[in-house]
């Protein structure tokens, strides 16, 4: 199936604010998405690498900053 990719990785980076959280200087999120999505928001500089054995990736302070921006933007109240 023919999709626009940037925007699956925007939604997803959107859903891991979702499952984010603060891990000591850093945040970690649950990397349970399409693995061809994580690799694109890994080399955007969003994600540290998906590949691990680790269940969760660390998030970049970029990666934070965009996933609240989007997920306000596409899930959150219109008042």
């Amino acid at each position: 199936m023919d999709y626009d990719q940037d925007r699956v990785d925007e939604m997803t980076l959107a859903l891991l604010w979702l499952v984010m959280w603060r891990d000591r200087d850093s945040h970690r999120a649950w990397k349970g998405f399409d693995w061809g999505t994580m690799d694109r928001l890994h080399e955007k500089g969003y994600i540290s690498d998906p590949q691990g054995r680790a269940k969760s990736i660390a998030v970049t302070p970029e990666g934070r900053e965009k996933a609240e921006e989007l997920f306000q933007k596409h899930f959150g109240n219109k008042r």
